[in-house]
Formats: C-alpha cells, structure tokens, sequence
C-alpha cells in the first residue's frame, strides 16, 4: 500500500488500508489520550450514554487499560453524580473490582454497564463543592481552634482544663440533634454543604434544613 501511494514511509492510514479495521489514533501519551478521555466524562456528566459509549469503544478498540478507565468512573461517581444518587459510588467501585479480577474482553461489558448507568443517573457536585469550601477556609488560616466542649475529655486533668464541659450528647435528644456549636468561632456561619434539589439529594436537602435550623444555623 505504501509503494502503491509512492511514498516509503508506512502511514497509519496505509496500515488502516491494508488492515480488516479502521486505526484508531489514540496515544496514550498525547493529545488524543486525554481529550477522549475527557470527553468520555463529560459525556457521562452530559447524561448522554450514547455519546459516552462512543468514547469508551474508542479507548478500549485502542488499547486503553480498563482499569484507567474504571479509575475514571468512580472519580465521576463522587465528582458528578455524588449525593443526588449515591449507589453509583458503590456500582463503580463494583465495576472497578470486576475488570480487575475477569480482564478484557470481557471487562468491556461491565464498562458499558457501569457508563450507562452513570450516565443516566441523577447529577450532584455538592461534595465536590463541599469538600472544596472547606479546604478553601483552611488555607486562608483564620479557622480558629476546636471548641471546648468537643474536645477529649478522657485524659487526666482535661476537665481542669474544661475540655468536653458542658457537651450535650446527640442520642438523648427527641430529634437525635443537640443544639451546640460544632464549627470554631471564626467558621461559624460557613455553609460548605449546599445540597441540590436532584435525585436523593432532594430529602437530603430537607433533612440537613432541619438540621440547621436545630442547630440554629438558619
């Protein structure tokens, strides 16, 4: 084929010439490796499974390791779908175990499983928000020191030092909530959990309200 097209050089379109199948370019250092991987996830993130398949064939017919791929998939689980449906966390993980154990091609079976329920799942990012909120107020350094009646309090001379004074345990209240401060005094008012209204996530949204408002941090 190479002669043919009278150049010496053999082309990834000459071997896809002269090949049953089409090449797919994919490096898995380059360029390629990454965007199709992107898009793989933000296909998923997109609730479009078809798309998202799309991409999962073309790194698997490239040779993609499966495991990569299921890496992925748990991070999208937390990332994307979160607490509006949280069994997918526990699907991908499952996904994840299963291509270690049975390998390709099989593993490409429980892949297609896994992006499309994934796909079409419910989407949350609050905990990846969250988790980001915080991490923020730690690194401006005004986060203040642990109140004192969180404490421990089982070591000698920490009630001299008022350590766990005046605690009030969650399970003796009606509601299971004890109206106490949790956050350190500059952090008080901090709202990092801002739940979404999708999915689970819904009654979620309606419990941590009550929650607060116990609490008394409407």
């Amino acid at each position: 084929v190479a002669l043919g097209n009278s150049h010496s050089e053999i082309s990834v379109d000459d071997i896809s010439s002269a090949s049953d199948h089409n090449v797919v370019r994919y490096d898995k250092a380059g360029d390629q490796h990454y965007d199709i991987i992107s898009a793989y996830i933000k296909s998923i993130r997109g609730s479009d499974p078809d798309a998202a398949l799309h991409y999962l064939a073309r790194m698997l017919e490239a040779g993609e390791d499966p495991r990569f791929i299921a890496r992925r998939l748990m991070i999208s689980a937390s990332e994307d779908i979160g607490l509006a449906d949280s069994s997918m966390l526990s699907l991908a993980v499952s996904a994840a175990q299963t291509v270690a154990l049975i390998g390709m091609p099989e593993a490409r079976i429980t892949l297609s499983q896994a992006t499309i329920a994934l796909a079409l799942a419910p989407k949350s990012n609050s905990a990846y928000l969250a988790i980001d909120r915080a991490i923020d107020d730690i690194r401006t350094g005004d986060i203040g020191t642990v109140p004192a009646h969180l404490r421990d309090s089982h070591y000698a001379r920490a009630g001299d030092l008022g350590h766990g004074v005046g605690y009030s345990y969650p399970h003796n209240e009606a509601a299971g909530v004890s109206e106490q401060v949790y956050l350190p005094d500059p952090l008080t008012k901090a709202k990092y959990y801002q739940p979404t209204d999708r999915g689970e996530e819904a009654v979620l949204s309606q419990v941590w309200s009550k929650i607060r408002s116990i609490l008394g941090r409407d």
